[in-house]
C-alpha cells in the first residue's frame, strides 16, 4: 500500500514511522531544509527525537500534485486551520478516487460557518473527495514506539474507512471503523479543552476528586453537544469519547493539558504555548467550540470557563470557584 502523510508534525511523523513498518510512505514536510535534514538523519529531531523512520519511509517536500494521485490513501497531518486549504488543493488532484484521512482535532474557525467540524469542511471545498477522520487516544512517542494503541476510523464512507484500516491496523496499533464522523470529530475536538480544564485543576493541586468530577462533567458536556449536533450516543463511551478524554486529561504527554498546568504556575498563555514546541488544539479551538455551542443552544460552562481563561478574562482561581459555584441541580 502506497501512504503520504502530508504534514511532518509529531502525529503525523509517528504514523508515518508506524505505517512505514509494512507499508511504502512518503512523509511530507512543507519546509525543504527540514525534509532534507529528516532525509540525512532519518529521524525527525524537532518533533520526534531519538525515534529513526522505519523502512518504509521517505521523505519529500516536492511540490503537491500529480503524484499523490498513485497514493492509496493520502493522511492530512496539519492542525485545523490549515485543512480548508489542504482540502482545496488536493481536491482537483485526488477527485474520488484516493481517499484522505485528516489527523486534526477541533472546529474551524473561519468566516465561513459556526465552527465547522473536519468534515463539515470538506463537504464545502471537496463534496467529492473520500475521506474521514482518524481519531481516538494516542500520543505521537508510543505509536512511533510500536506500543499498544487503538485509533477509530471515522467517515460516512465505508471505501474510506477501509482505506484507514489498512493503512494503519497492523502490529501493535488496532483500528476500528465507525461511521459516526461527527460523533467521533465532537470527542476530538472538545477533549483538548477539557485537558486544559483538567491541567489547571491538578496544576492548583485541587485533587483527584476534583479530577474525577472534571472529566466525568465534562464527558456530559461532550455528549450533549454531540447529540445535538446528529452524533450518536454511544460513540462518546467509546476510543474517541471517554477514552480520548481520559488520555489528554490525564497523561502528561498531553499537550492540552500541559497549558492547564502551565497556567496554573502563573505562566501567561503565550508563555505557555511557546513552552511547548507543538500545536495545542484546544488553545485554538476552545472558542469555535464554545460558539457552536451556543448555536445549537447547549450549555458547556466547563468549557465557557477555559474559554474565559484563555481570553484573560478570569485567572486560574476564578476559573474554579466559576465552575464549583454554580447553582445545585440535578446530574
Amino acid at each position: 500500500m502506497k501512504i503520504a502523510v502530508l504534514g511532518a508534525g509529531a502525529w503525523g511523523t509517528a504514523l508515518a514511522i508506524h505505517a512505514g513498518r509494512d507499508h511504502d510512505v512518503t512523509l511530507w514536510a512543507r519546509d525543504a531544509a527540514q525534509a532534507q535534514s529528516m532525509t540525512a538523519q532519518r529521524l525527525n529531531t524537532r518533533y520526534l527525537p531519538g525515534l529513526p523512520f522505519t523502512e518504509g519511509v521517505q521523505v519529500s517536500s516536492q511540490a503537491l500534485g500529480p503524484w499523490l494521485a498513485a497514493q492509496d490513501l493520502v493522511v492530512i497531518g496539519s492542525p485545523m486551520r490549515s485543512l480548508r486549504g489542504m482540502l482545496t488543493q488536493l481536491a482537483p488532484i485526488l477527485g474520488s478516487k484516493v481517499p484522505v484521512a485528516w489527523l486534526c482535532k477541533g472546529f474551524e474557525a473561519s468566516d465561513h460557518g459556526v465552527g465547522c467540524m473536519a468534515h463539515e469542511v470538506r463537504a464545502q471545498v471537496a463534496p467529492d473527495l473520500r475521506g474521514g477522520a482518524l481519531s481516538g487516544p494516542s500520543f505521537a512517542q508510543e505509536v512511533a514506539r510500536g506500543m499498544p494503541t487503538a485509533l477509530v476510523a471515522a467517515s460516512a464512507d465505508a471505501h474510506a474507512r477501509e482505506a484507514m484500516v489498512q493503512g494503519f491496523h497492523h502490529h501493535h496499533l488496532r483500528v476500528y471503523a465507525n461511521d459516526d464522523i461527527v460523533g467521533v470529530e465532537v470527542g476530538g475536538a472538545v477533549k483538548n479543552v477539557l485537558a486544559i480544564a483538567t491541567g489547571l485543576c491538578d496544576g492548583l493541586q485541587l485533587g483527584l476528586n476534583a479530577r474525577a468530577a472534571l472529566i466525568t462533567r465534562g464527558l456530559a458536556e461532550i455528549t450533549r453537544l454531540g447529540l445535538a449536533l446528529g452524533a450518536k450516543a454511544e460513540t462518546f463511551m467509546g476510543l474517541s469519547g471517554l477514552g480520548d478524554l481520559v488520555l489528554t486529561a490525564t497523561g502528561d504527554l498531553s499537550r492540552n493539558r500541559q497549558v492547564g498546568l502551565a497556567l496554573a504556575q502563573g505562566m501567561s498563555l503565550q508563555q505557555a504555548v511557546d513552552s511547548l514546541g507543538h500545536v495545542a488544539e484546544g488553545v485554538y479551538s476552545a472558542r469555535t467550540v464554545v460558539q457552536r455551542a451556543q448555536a445549537v443552544g447547549v450549555e458547556m460552562p466547563i468549557a465557557q470557563a477555559v474559554v474565559a481563561l484563555l481570553d484573560g478574562h478570569i485567572n486560574p482561581q476564578q476559573a474554579v470557584a466559576l465552575l464549583m459555584g454554580r447553582d445545585a441541580k440535578g446530574e
